[in-house]
């Protein structure tokens, strides 16, 4: 009882509590200016210039492969050569942190690699620039993978001080030396101070635990009704249903059934975004491709491609696999550069200034993908897997378009009711089905207010029965009006809804013209045996 009662006097003792403090003190601040110190270097890690990933990978060898005792010594002997004079405890935490950034930075490096690529492609076209995807993006995300690395960083870096002693900071452990050097009782007084450092570690654990669920996508947000969201936007809620038509809503998830106010909101809403397309095709041209190509490591993608679209016009590019759809895509809004020749978008370039003749890439491309105003659908939606429906939706009005917060959220209402997916509002990618991420991803794209729409391949990850309820809303978007490109294999979906079909093989445009010429009267050899082939797999799915 005697040492019980020893043992608890010392973990009480102020003396003990003060040096701890000192500890905690160096220990946060270190960990402060080492995350921020790592990610500076986890970004020039992954710059794509290399030199400055050269020198950022020098930094980290040379400090991770020097004991950190070594560091702090140098640190407090060499400054003072130099004319610069710092207390132990400012050295204590300069050293600290220099050691932190280097391990600091692997852990963020790893984190954001971790993040799926197509993130920042997503981001990218809808004209975020690198430093906001990066922190709305992609460490939100990254931070899952990032935490435990850090926590246990941080829990290294606070036991990690005593070694300050050898410098002179009056911390926990060169406290606990000082008191045994009077008293001799060892075991007793480091007992005391470890149940000390266990208590302080024991905290950091907590933070880590409820830093973890705050970053866990896997947790459920609160859900809420489709009259009391239809009301937190200041819509008209939706009407109160007959017993078949709750049936019919139970069948599919609750979803809001076609002419609700809600959806017919996001209707009237829509025409209001599609008045400046007229009635049907203009004769204006809109988008003009001019002896376009592009290359992959000497493998030549896309070959001379010539293709103008007219405003308020469909067109529906088909084709098999690696025929460069896609990529023409991509380079339609400048997610990649063009190799030769130019595109236009309402009679500009997206992201290019001509300079001696030639076109050249500017430095703020992603204000220039931001004023074209290209909405871009993706074959695997590609939603912010971290954010809910209603959040996808708002985030570039809000972020990049800088639109009033109460007016973006009551935009992506109406289109969350115009794709029938209103009630999901509050939920997370991962508990929605394919067909719904990819509407979300469709009322993502108009909520920029897009002048044209391009569709890559949006039915190809979704299950058969999937494919229709996606359709319906790219054919509502042509019936208003919408400039559209829409890359697919849907033939039935081209024969009804394109104003025109062009079909492409090795990189080039083999053959185009009306839906209905193309489709069931080809001409070209090989557009022929591409479409014999759909009808075959169609009508294989079917039996």
């Amino acid at each position: 009882m005697k040492f019980v009662h020893e043992l608890l006097g010392y973990v009480v003792e102020p003396f003990l509590w003060n040096g701890a403090l000192l500890a905690v003190e160096i220990a946060a601040l270190a960990m402060v200016g080492g995350f921020l110190l790592g990610l500076g270097l986890a970004l020039l890690r992954l710059s794509r210039f290399g030199p400055v990933r050269s020198a950022a990978w020098t930094y980290v060898w040379f400090i991770r492969g020097t004991p950190q005792l070594l560091q702090l010594v140098f640190l407090y002997d060499a400054l003072p050569s130099v004319g610069i004079k710092l207390d132990s405890f400012t050295t204590a935490v300069l050293g600290f942190a220099l050691n932190e950034a280097a391990f600091s930075a692997e852990i963020i490096r790893g984190g954001i690699l971790s993040v799926n690529r197509n993130q920042g492609i997503a981001a990218a076209a809808f004209g975020m620039g690198n430093l906001l995807t990066m922190r709305r993006i992609i460490l939100p995300q990254a931070m899952r993978a990032i935490l435990p690395g850090l926590a246990n960083d941080s829990i290294a870096v606070l036991k990690g001080t005593s070694i300050a002693s050898v410098i002179f900071v009056n911390e926990l452990t060169f406290r606990s030396q000082q008191i045994v050097g009077q008293n001799f009782k060892f075991f007793t007084v480091f007992t005391a101070a470890g149940i000390i450092y266990l208590a302080l570690t024991s905290a950091i654990a907590a933070v880590q635990w409820v830093l973890e669920r705050r970053f866990n996508i896997e947790i459920e947000r609160p859900a809420r009704s489709e009259g009391a969201l239809a009301r937190m936007f200041g819509l008209r809620p939706p009407e109160p249903q007959s017993s078949a038509e709750d049936s019919l809503a139970a069948k599919h998830g609750r979803e809001l059934l076609p002419g609700s106010p809600v959806a017919d909101s996001g209707n009237a809403w829509l025409s209001s975004l599609s008045e400046g397309a007229g009635d049907g095709v203009s004769d204006r041209v809109f988008v003009t491709c001019a002896d376009v190509w592009k290359s992959y490591g000497g493998r030549e993608v896309l070959r001379g491609v010539d293709l103008t679209v007219k405003r308020g016009e469909v067109v529906t590019i088909m084709g098999p696999s690696g025929s460069g759809k896609s990529t023409l895509l991509r380079l339609i809004n400048h997610l990649e550069a063009v190799d030769k020749g130019e595109i236009l978008v309402d009679g500009k370039h997206v992201g290019y200034t001509r300079v001696n003749g030639a076109l050249r890439p500017i430095r703020d491309l992603a204000h220039a993908r931001a004023e074209a105003r290209i909405g871009m659908v993706f074959q695997h939606f590609n939603l912010f897997d971290h954010l809910t429906a209603l959040e996808n939706i708002v985030h570039a009005p809000l972020h990049v378009y800088r639109e009033d917060p109460a007016k973006a959220r009551a935009t992506a209402a109406r289109l969350l009711g115009l794709v029938g997916l209103l009630h999901h509002a509050n939920h997370l990618p991962h508990r929605l089905s394919g067909g719904q991420q990819q509407r979300i991803a469709i009322a993502r794209a108009l909520a920029i207010s897009p002048r044209l729409m391009l569709f890559d391949e949006p039915t190809s990850a979704l299950d058969p029965e999937l494919v229709g309820d996606v359709l319906a809303v790219i054919r509502k978007l042509a019936e208003m009006g919408m400039t559209m490109i829409v890359v697919t294999h849907e033939v039935r979906f081209a024969r009804d809804v394109a104003d025109r079909v062009i079909f492409m093989d090795g990189g080039r445009i083999v053959e185009e013209g009306p839906a209905a010429d193309v489709i069931e009267r080809p001409k070209h050899v090989r557009t022929q045996r591409f479409l014999r082939l759909i009808e075959r797999e169609e009508t294989e799915a079917a039996m």
